[in-house]
């Protein structure tokens, strides 16, 4: 099978798909901004510390945290990459979000967090710094920064294609404009004005793909018009989870049910879900630790609902336009969403719809920059270059780099350009930076042995062995992989095995770290400061049986329903 997206020219969205906006439609846009805005302005108050602007003070309630979580996981990547995976791949997009998802969040609630809450850092990589040593640390905030910022760009560049096509606006005036409101919130109001914006944004997206999806199978005969259509076009396995997955067998993925549960149900759903401080900083910033644990695990509940939003577009486009996606159809896979607001919405529900992926963009885009921030201040400029200035000194710091954040972002957005699934480029993304960091995590954490030094090693490692991977024994054709997509999960799972084997590697012929250090920092251990019985609700996680039942339950949901699809 030939790799649909191998060498693909710069992506824009059709010409002719263009809405036919008027007043009601823009004024529901415009009431938005003026909500943003006042967000950010009555969140600038709270701010009077560091660790308000970064951490939002560490006070937020667990159901803020935890549709904050999801919400910066929506963004407009996910929604116009998942619509476009599905028309590309049909209904294995499932596995993005049954398979590659909810374990993860559970496993990050459940066993992950109470390192990460009670440890007391304000960053992922930090936890490297303690478990290992400052290369380890230095090495992973810089490669987590640079991340930050190319997925910044790839929301931006998301943003600035869908407006120039829908709306008719400028390229760089959509960039400018979304770009300055985001810098805006942030800026004023730090972490919590990012936040308290999700949640808002979390509605409008779901008030945004709901009519999408409901006139979209309207539209087809419903599902059972859906994939008749589908199956006609495209075979019987377009429609189904697990259809043509065996090892040896063809399918639209081009992956067999091997990579798909090792490279991206444990390896590229772990890598991201626990070690991307865009996601964790949401629940660090919860106010106990029983609140940081239940953030992904509320966040996991409309997790296992919110792929057929994204999902089901993709199919609907699919079905109406015969090869959508290819040179022949005039449309690019990224046009499903689109293509179907252009067809199908009237006024009023096309502003709301509208409004919502530009609420996808910015939970995105803020995520990213108001975590580069944290990371780049904390972890970075107040450890190696300025030392031990005041902490108002910090905040300045942390507004400014906000506002090279951004800009440095639009720099990055056009590399997303290549790629005519932005799906793909964000996978790619993920296998080079989390997973990598991902197994340096999980090897410190369950084995004591892992030497100070390995960390630094077994980072680096994992992260050429996957680049290296993808650049030359995929995209040279040294071996012959279907598609990116199947190509991403093989390089993550190369990533992750040469990671631990280098660490274990360097550990053998390395001194490990003193025992009395690695309190609390390896699973079995405790704090020094958990020497005291735990506060009601900070109990290990095996011994509460309300956090287990909210983790078993969605667990369950997430195990059964892709093998009943």
């Amino acid at each position: 099978m030939q790799n649909p997206t191998k060498g693909a020219e710069s992506v824009y969205l059709a010409a002719e798909l263009r809405l036919p906006t008027n007043w009601l439609d823009y004024t529901i846009l415009g009431i938005y901004f003026v909500v943003v805005l006042g967000i950010g302005f009555a969140a600038r108050r709270s701010v009077k510390t560091s660790l308000d602007f970064f951490l939002s003070g560490r006070s937020l309630p667990a159901w803020i945290t935890g549709l904050a979580f999801i919400s910066a996981n929506l963004a407009a990547t996910e929604i116009l990459g998942m619509a476009a995976n599905s028309a590309q791949y049909g209904a294995y997009t499932v596995h993005w979000y049954w398979i590659g998802a909810i374990p993860a969040m559970v496993f990050l609630g459940l066993v992950m967090m109470p390192f990460y809450y009670g440890s007391k850092v304000r960053s992922v990589p930090e936890m490297l710094l303690l478990r290992f040593d400052k290369w380890a640390h230095l090495l992973s905030s810089a490669l987590f920064a640079f991340a930050a910022i190319l997925i910044a760009g790839v929301n931006l560049y998301a943003l600035a294609i869908v407006v120039e096509a829908l709306l008719g606006w400028p390229q760089w005036v959509a960039i400018v404009v979304a770009g300055a409101f985001v810098l805006a919130y942030i800026t004023l109001g730090g972490l919590s004005s990012a936040i308290y914006n999700e949640v808002l944004q979390f509605f409008v997206i779901l008030a945004a793909l709901i009519p999408l999806v409901v006139l979209g199978l309207k539209k087809v005969g419903g599902w059972g018009g859906l994939t008749d259509k589908l199956t006609a076009e495209h075979g019987a396995n377009f429609t189904t989870a697990w259809g043509g997955t065996g090892i040896g067998s063809s399918n639209p993925l081009g992956a067999n049910w091997l990579t798909i549960v090792l490279g991206l149900g444990f390896v590229l759903s772990f890598g991201y879900w626990t070690t991307n401080f865009a996601e964790v900083q949401r629940a660090l910033s919860a106010k106990n630790l029983s609140a940081a644990q239940r953030t992904p695990l509320i966040a996991a509940y409309p997790k296992v609902f919110i792929v057929f939003l994204v999902m089901i577009p993709g199919l609907v486009a699919a079905a109406l336009i015969p090869g959508f996606g290819t040179a022949d159809s005039g449309y690019q896979y990224n046009d499903a969403i689109p293509y179907l607001m252009e067809q199908l919405l009237p006024n009023g529900v096309l502003g709301i719809a509208v409004t919502g992926l530009l609420a996808a963009f910015m939970a995105g885009m803020a995520a990213n920059v108001s975590s580069f921030n944290t990371v780049f201040t904390n972890d970075i400029w107040g450890r190696y270059v300025v030392r031990g200035r005041e902490d108002a000194y910090y905040v300045r710091f942390g507004r400014l780099i906000t506002v090279i954040g951004v800009c440095a972002s639009v720099g990055t957005a056009f590399l997303a350009s290549s790629f005519s699934n932005i799906m793909s480029y964000l996978q790619t993304l993920f296998s080079f930076f989390n997973v990598p960091m991902f197994v340096v995590f999980i090897v410190g954490m369950f084995w004591k042995r892992a030497s100070a030094k390995s960390g630094f090693w077994g980072l680096l490692a994992g992260t050429v062995a996957a680049m290296v991977n993808y650049f030359w024994i995929y995209k040279q054709g040294i071996i012959d992989i279907p598609t990116d997509q199947g190509a991403n999960f093989v390089s993550a799972i190369v990533g992750f095995v040469a990671g631990a084997v280098v660490m274990v590697a360097v550990s053998l012929f390395t001194t490990p770290k003193p025992a009395e250090e690695l309190q609390g920092l390896v699973y079995g251990t405790t704090s020094p400061g958990m020497s005291e019985p735990p506060a009601p609700g900070d109990e290990a996680w095996y011994r509460r049986p309300a956090l287990l039942g909210w983790g078993a339950v969605v667990l369950a949901a997430a195990c059964y329903i892709p093998f009943s699809f």
